[in-house]
Order: structure tokens, then sequence, then C-alpha cells
């Protein structure tokens, strides 16, 4: 079968045309991996995106994705990163993922945020271990729990998927297929989105694929990171059934996440020595609680916070 079938499925018009099946998304995945034509790759993502997608076809696109990775040493919790374009200021989500490692938490944070170097730059400047391969994954995370592992290096095949926005001047599902990419196989993951809608979307797929535990919000720029002074509706599983939650406030400030304008070496600053506004700890602080409840644990992350391991890991 040729990528072709499943592009007359979705493109035969008004009363003839449907969604895949989660088999048929799972199949047409595996097809544009491995290497099918790329006008039929353009057609396909496009009339997805034009009729939207489906919780059973992110499910089969993100088995097959994931399918196409090889085996890494076991996760606790999956942290994708792919937010790309947006001004946020600085990634203090990236200090959230270090305290929850810290409390011995194993945390695979993987990525690409297109024309946005902040994350990649912020992890260079915290040490964060980069792997890109299995070997060096698992160093990194006997060393100190916590590794990011770049798309590209990662999954070169949906890498390209993901680059085809740029010809094709629109997002496309593969950047809800990265969200749900999951390579280390966690039964945990914690997600942020830009765009709303795609909280259920992305909870239902997850139940599909019989995840155990997911927290998605509108986080900062559309990653996963909690505005401190916002309420914000928690999407997601909680022991594989559909979860949600309203979370308060956690201070009243309404300051825009752009408007913390720090030099990068203020992620440093606040993880070494306290240094920072009220506003980027609380960020860091109630990221860090909202990932440690999807792990189920109810450790308190003002403790963690206190007694956290400020040194930084020596370059690798």
């Amino acid at each position: 079968m040729t990528l072709a079938t499943h592009v007359r499925t979705l493109g035969r018009g008004p009363g003839r045309s449907r969604s895949l099946t989660r088999e048929e998304a799972r199949e047409a995945m595996g097809l544009m991996l491995s290497g099918a034509d790329p006008h039929a790759v353009g057609a396909l993502l496009m009339l997805l995106r034009m009729k939207g997608e489906t919780a059973e076809e992110i499910a089969g696109l993100a088995e097959a994705a994931q399918a196409a990775t090889g085996p890494l040493p076991p996760i606790d919790l999956d942290w994708p990163s792919y937010a790309a374009g947006r001004t946020r200021g600085l990634p203090w989500f990236l200090l959230a993922a270090k305290l929850v490692a810290d409390s011995g938490r194993r945390v695979l944070m993987h990525g690409w945020n297109g024309p946005d170097g902040a994350v990649r730059t912020g992890v260079a400047a915290l040490n964060i271990p980069v792997a890109t391969t299995t070997e060096g994954a698992k160093t990194a995370l006997e060393a100190g729990n916590l590794v990011y592992m770049p798309l590209e290096e990662m999954h070169p095949a949906l890498f390209s998927l993901l680059s085809l926005r740029g010809v094709l001047g629109l997002r496309s599902c593969a950047n809800t297929v990265c969200r749900m990419l999951n390579p280390g196989r966690a039964r945990a993951s914690v997600q942020g989105v830009f765009h709303p809608s795609y909280r259920l979307l992305q909870a239902d797929a997850a139940q599909l694929l019989a995840w155990e535990s997911l927290s998605v919000i509108k986080g900062g720029g559309g990653e996963f990171e909690r505005h401190p002074g916002k309420g914000v509706e928690a999407f997601g599983l909680r022991g594989g059934a559909r979860w949600q939650a309203s979370l308060p406030e956690l201070i009243d400030d309404q300051m825009r996440l752009g408007d913390l304008t720090f030099p990068m070496t203020a992620l440093e600053a606040l993880w070494a020595r306290d240094e920072a506004p009220t506003f980027a700890r609380a960020m860091v602080l109630g990221t860090a609680a909202l990932a440690l409840e999807t792990l189920g644990d109810s450790g308190d992350a003002d403790d963690l916070w206190h007694q956290r391991t400020r040194a930084l890991p020596e370059k690798v």
C-alpha cells in the first residue's frame, strides 16, 4: 500500500472522505518516515490539518514514530519541548526539570524549537547533559537523572516531517506527534501547548496509548511552564483515566513572561544562589510541583528547593 491510499481516504470529498483509523494512521506514518513521495506527504499532512486530527489518528501516528526510536534506559518522566518562535523570556521550566531530577526521578527532555534558540542555550548554560545516542542518555541519567535529546539527532526522519513547516507554511500534526513521542516509554508525561484545543486531543490520544499519567497545560509560550499569577486549566490522565483540574494562581502578580528580561545567566543565579524575582521562583516551583504531582509524588516542591543540589554538573 502506498501513502496515496491514505490521501484518498482523507480527501475524497464531502460525504466520501473520513478520518484514518488508528491502524491506518500508524501505517501512514511508517510510510512517511521511510521516504514516501514528498507530494503525498505534503497532501496528507495538510488534509489532516484541514480536517482536524482525531485522537485515534494521533495515537497511531505517535505509535509508528515511537517504534522508529531505539531503546532507551527506564524513564520516570517524559518532558517534550517543542514550542517555537514565541517571545516568552528565559526557559525557567528547565530549572523545574532539574528540581524533579534532583528528587531522584529520571527525566528525559527532548525537543526542537525552530528559530527560538533560548531552550538550547539554557540547556547549555545549566550544563544539562545532551545525548545523541542511547549510551549517552544512559550515562547522563545514571550521573544526574536528567538528559536532553535533540530531535534532529534522536529521530532524523520525524525531524524532517516537522521541518516541512518551512515548506508548507503551516504547522502540521508532526508538532503534536513530537509532543506525544515519549521515546523513553515513560508512564508519565508533562506537556505544554499554545492552542488550548490540543489539551484534550493529547489527553485522549495518551489514554488510547495506555499511558498512566499526563498533565497538559497552556503553558508559557507553549511549553510546560506554569504562570504563577494565573489560574491554570490542566487536562490529562491519572491512573489511566481522564483527569481535569482547575489550579489556582500561586501569587498575586499578573506579569507577562516576556517582561522578565534577564540574561541567560539568571537561570544559574536562581538555581545556585536563589537570586531572582519572586515571580520567577514561583514559576519554577509551581511547574515542578505539577510535574511531581503527575508522577504521583506528594512531596513539597518548596522543601525540595531548599534541599536541592545547588552545584551545576560538570560540562560533558
